[in-house]
């Protein structure tokens, strides 16, 4: 039988999503969280999707790269278990829309019948989640959204409607991660989720390493009922995630 204990956030590993369209610093803006979480460029690793897109940042610092040219949850997989063994504390997945891209091809690819055949593709992406929820690490995961559309019926027709950017991922996966962040294409972030009470609610941000280095602190901070303010909170904690 396990052993019962008490609940103690300093076991705590982020799990966060970073969404926006291409051109919106997901890459840079994962980087910088990385480095105010662990001051350490050493300790965090890339695996990179993206052709070599993690590359172009190696100016910031001495981190590592992890490229994947094969798209498949395994390989996602087989690349957080090569990151972790290695001690990296802090993990950037970039990106797991690749993942999902590649699933959706193979699930079109299938012979038979479409919804029955979902249940050869939900297996491997939730593996896939439940490795990044478990990893023994900081990980922070970057995900291209599109626009999304609605049908509204118009004088008897069906009409698409523009209704905003949506993740390409599966639907709900941001109810996975802890903290999910939306960057515009000015490279301003808010939250659309946050468990820890740091951001929701708060005026649109630009993320710097300080940004990482509050949700470090919360982390390992075992106070639960922080409140954030722009320059105070409660429990004598300070919290002001400005530009700087």
């Amino acid at each position: 039988m396990n052993e019962l204990r008490i609940s103690s956030k300093k076991r705590a590993k982020i799990k966060m999503a970073l969404e926006g369209p291409s051109g919106s610093g997901k890459t840079y803006s994962s980087l910088l969280l990385a480095y105010g979480i662990t001051q350490d460029w050493s300790k965090i690793a890339v695996i990179d999707s993206e052709n070599g897109s993690a590359d172009l940042y190696a100016g910031l610092g001495g981190y590592y790269v992890l490229p994947i040219t094969e798209f498949s949850p395994e390989s996602y997989i087989e690349a957080i278990n090569v990151c972790e063994n290695a001690g990296m504390e802090v993990i950037i997945v970039d990106s797991i829309s690749q993942s999902w891209d590649y699933l959706l091809d193979y699930h079109a690819s299938l012979l038979g019948n479409s919804f029955t055949n979902w249940a050869k593709i939900t297996p491997r992406q939730n593996a896939l989640m439940r490795r990044i929820l478990s990893c023994n690490a900081h990980v922070i995961c970057t995900m291209r959204t599109k626009q999304d559309y609605v049908l509204n019926d118009k004088n008897g027709k069906q009409v698409p409607e523009k209704v905003g950017l949506k993740a390409c991922m599966r639907d709900g996966v941001e109810y996975e991660f802890t903290i999910v962040l939306d960057l515009d294409i000015t490279h301003r972030a808010t939250a659309s989720k946050d468990r820890t009470g740091l951001f929701m609610g708060r005026p649109e941000f630009t993320i710097s390493p300080k940004v990482g280095a509050y949700i470090l602190r919360w982390c390992q901070t075992e106070t639960t009922n922080t409140t954030i303010n722009n320059n105070q909170t409660t429990q004598n904690t300070q919290y002001n995630y400005g530009n700087n």
